[in-house]
C-alpha cells in the first residue's frame, strides 16, 4: 500500500481533522494534503482544518457543527448557540441571524469554518447545555445586539421569567449573568 492510500485508510467519512490529526499517519503532510484536496477526497474548511465529506443523493454534506468547533477548539468544552435560540423563549425576539455563537475556554474572535460564521466568545462559565434559564439571562446579557425593540423586549423576560423555575433563575443569574443583567434581573431576585 502507497504512503496516501495508506493515510485514506485512516480516514473516516464525516469527520474533521486538523493537519496535526493528519501528520500522525504522514510524513510528508503537505504534500499528501495537496494531493487528497485536489482529487475531493478532503474540503479545506479554514487555516489547517479539512473536512471528509458524506455524499448523499443530494450531493455533499457539511460537516455537523458540534464535530467542526469540537476539531477547530481541540477542547470538548464548549457551548454552542446562536441569538436565534432567544426566539424560543416567547419573549418577542423573532430575528434570524445568520452566525452562530461559541462559548469557550480556548479561542476569541470571529471564524469562517467553511461557509459558516463563528463568534468565539471566551467564558469562564458556561452551562453544558442550554436551558431556558441560561437562555433568558444570555439574552438579557445581548440585549444590544438584538435587533428588536429592547424595551418591550425587557419587559416580556420579565414577564417570563415568572414563569421559569425561581431558583435556576436565580443561579442562571449569579452563574452567567453580567453586571447589566444581574442589575436589570436584580427585581427578580427577592
Amino acid at each position: 500500500m502507497d504512503k496516501l492510500a495508506e493515510l485514506k485508510s485512516h480516514l473516516i467519512i464525516g469527520n474533521v481533522y486538523r493537519r496535526t490529526d493528519l501528520a500522525k499517519w504522514s510524513k510528508s503532510v503537505d504534500r499528501h494534503l495537496h494531493l487528497l484536496l485536489e482529487d475531493g477526497t478532503l474540503k479545506k474548511l479554514s487555516q489547517g482544518v479539512y473536512y471528509f465529506p458524506k455524499e448523499t443523493t443530494f450531493g455533499q454534506t457539511p460537516p455537523d457543527e458540534e464535530v467542526l468547533v469540537r476539531s477547530f477548539l481541540k477542547d470538548d468544552r464548549f457551548l454552542l448557540t446562536s441569538l436565534n435560540a432567544y426566539n424560543g423563549l416567547g419573549v418577542g425576539t423573532t430575528q434570524l441571524y445568520n452566525k452562530r455563537v461559541v462559548y469557550n475556554h480556548k479561542r476569541h474572535g470571529q471564524f469562517k469554518l467553511g461557509n459558516r460564521n463563528f463568534d468565539f466568545q471566551i467564558k469562564h462559565h458556561f452551562p453544558t447545555k442550554l436551558t431556558q434559564e441560561f437562555l433568558l439571562v444570555d439574552l438579557v446579557n445581548n440585549l444590544e445586539k438584538l435587533a428588536e425593540d429592547q424595551g418591550e423586549v425587557m419587559k416580556n423576560v420579565l414577564s417570563k421569567a415568572n414563569t421559569l423555575d425561581e431558583k435556576k433563575l436565580k443561579q442562571s443569574v449569579s452563574d452567567y449573568g453580567n453586571a447589566k443583567a444581574k442589575r436589570l434581573l436584580a427585581q427578580l431576585m427577592h
